[in-house]
């Protein structure tokens, strides 16, 4: 269903691209916004590993350096059917963790020094199979897909901005609606394309946390691990750039204000009722 879910999402925002695009920038607009956009992702795609990586001072372990974390992670990927991934640890006293990596050849799990000292070892599993299920489902790219399109039909709203200020409307009044049109669709649309970006996102949420259940058998140890982890990220103060806030299993920053439409993760609270759902019908183990 949150595969579904995640297509519908992603065509809506190939629609909205196209019929953005053509009321403001025409065809040949469309075509130069998203080939920057996509320039743009497309080395955050290929370098973004390296970049989050060092941007929080993750450290590369070794086997004998965190002999139990490779040994839940060696024995999900065997199940999971996926390359062992390099393992990081963060020196970060908030507990987390998060995936990256453009592909499951070229992956990372990254947990933080907090996350060690709070789980025990059926909810750290959880977290890893949870972050083992973006790097299966190719998260990271569907994410980029996505940031393209949202980055792209941003340019076309500031070009649309441009045209308005500078009196472009004028030239085609009947067909865009004059500057007040454009200038209003310039407003909107970037709008519209980050909640679809931001829908995408909660919806590779709920999939990660259903196929990490499935993963491990233990849909009740991935609950509790996301309680404590939403439970001790409000009491210990974090340096976590809002621009990585979604990667993490657990959205670190602290946002109830906003409204749920504008968050990148769902509600801890929704997400523990589908898991507890999980565990009452006993759903069996899926090789994937």
């Amino acid at each position: 269903m949150n595969g579904i879910k995640t297509f519908l999402l992603m065509f809506s925002m190939l629609l909205l691209f196209i019929f953005i695009g053509n009321a403001i920038g025409g065809q040949q607009g469309m075509v130069i916004a998203f080939m920057f956009a996509a320039i743009m992702n497309f080395v955050m795609y290929w370098f973004s590993d390296k970049i989050v990586l060092a941007m929080y001072g993750a450290k590369p372990v070794s086997e004998k350096e965190a002999s139990d974390i490779y040994k839940v992670v060696r024995n999900l990927t065997v199940k999971a059917k996926i390359p062992m991934p390099k393992i990081y640890i963060l020196p970060m006293e908030i507990p987390n963790a998060f995936a990256t990596g453009r592909n499951p050849h070229h992956a990372a799990v990254a947990v933080t020094k907090g996350i060690l000292n709070i789980l025990d070892a059926n909810e750290l599993e959880g977290v890893i199979a949870h972050e083992l299920s973006h790097i299966s489902h190719r998260d990271i790219l569907i994410a980029t897909i996505a940031a393209t399109m949202a980055g792209a039909i941003s340019m076309l709203a500031r070009m649309a901005q441009f045209a308005a200020i500078f009196g472009g409307g004028s030239r085609d009044d009947n067909n865009r609606g004059g500057g007040i049109g454009l200038l209003a669709m310039a407003i909107i649309a970037p709008i519209a394309a980050l909640l679809i970006q931001l829908a995408i996102s909660r919806s590779r949420e709920y999939s990660a946390d259903e196929a990490g259940a499935k993963l491990t058998n233990k849909p009740l140890s991935l609950a509790t691990a996301l309680q404590k982890l939403e439970s001790y990220s409000k009491k210990i103060p974090n340096k976590v750039e809002p621009s990585t806030a979604h990667m993490f299993i657990v959205n670190p920053l602290r946002g109830e204000s906003l409204m749920k439409l504008f968050s990148t993760h769902p509600s801890i609270n929704e997400r523990i009722k589908r898991l507890e759902k999980m565990a009452e019908m006993k759903v069996p183990t899926v090789i994937y």
